[in-house]
């Protein structure tokens, strides 16, 4: 072989070891592009961007605090809305085992939620996310001088106590039996903000009700604290409905709840931590 003939055959070997090398580069590189286009779509996937709308079945004690984490549910999440139904516990269970459509139950007592998860109708198990505490809320400036579960016993004052199937009934009457006392009240009302009306409308001269509905209702009533109350504490359990037609959305608006930007809404309005 002459020295010509060599020296063309190993710049042919060179070239071609080039484009072998180049090739396995490119291919490389195509191999990281399509890798790097897998993690985006699902990282992408992961966390979808929340939307529809999430109806909420709610005690009426939490009516102002929940109003208040729907808005800013709707603020953190555009495309989303949050309606409510606030009722008492008992008539809002019951509606649920009945079929209304809801996404989320949140209760004033483990009692009125177990109406719910008896029936099958909740998805997984009701966490306890606050706890509130009775109060006697009075007129303004409490001119019946009340200062003890004690003085609602007493003739001529007319009282008014939730019904006690609803869980702020069921706890004034804890309250009552621990402090072996016996009230009869002027009326009995299906939930806690119709009992604190009746004060409001000066149709009656004090209610059991909550610390948060004291508070929720400003200068509007007098709040009188009772040690009693501490033997009747509910807790208050929330739970994604089986039926929830907004799943991801909805149990996304339960961890806000749960959440610290939560808890410090609720502790605001008078709650107590779980």
């Amino acid at each position: 072989m002459t020295r010509s003939a060599h020296r063309t055959r190993r710049t042919l070997q060179v070239a071609g070891a080039g484009a072998a090398a180049l090739l396995a580069l490119t291919a490389c590189s195509s191999s990281d592009s399509d890798s790097g286009s897998a993690k985006s779509g699902s990282s992408s996937s992961a966390s979808p961007k929340l939307s529809g709308t999430v109806t909420v079945f709610a005690a009426a004690s939490l009516q102002e605090s929940f109003t208040t984490l729907g808005k800013e549910f709707e603020k953190e999440h555009p495309g989303t809305k949050v309606t409510f139904s606030f009722g008492g516990s008992d008539t809002l269970a019951a509606s649920i085992t009945s079929g209304a459509p809801a996404d989320v139950f949140a209760s004033a007592s483990p009692k009125t939620m177990k109406i719910v998860t008896d029936a099958g109708d909740a998805s997984g198990t009701p966490a306890t996310f606050v706890r509130n505490q009775l109060e006697i809320a009075t007129l303004p400036g409490n001119p019946d001088k009340i200062s003890s579960l004690k003085d609602l016993t007493r003739s001529g004052l007319k009282v008014v106590l939730c019904d006690k199937e609803v869980p702020c009934g069921a706890a004034a009457q804890t309250a009552l039996e621990a402090s072996s006392l016996k009230l009869t009240p002027v009326s009995y009302e299906q939930d806690v903000k119709a009992a604190l009306t009746k004060v409001e409308l000066k149709e009656a001269d004090a209610a059991v009700v909550y610390k948060t509905d004291v508070h929720a209702a400003g200068d509007k009533v007098e709040g009188v604290e009772f040690p009693e109350s501490a033997d009747a504490v509910n807790d208050y359990p929330i739970a994604l409905l089986k039926n929830a037609q907004n799943t991801e959305t909805a149990e996304a608006f339960i961890e806000l709840v749960k959440s610290t930007e939560g808890q410090k809404v609720l502790t605001e309005a008078g709650f107590l931590n779980p």
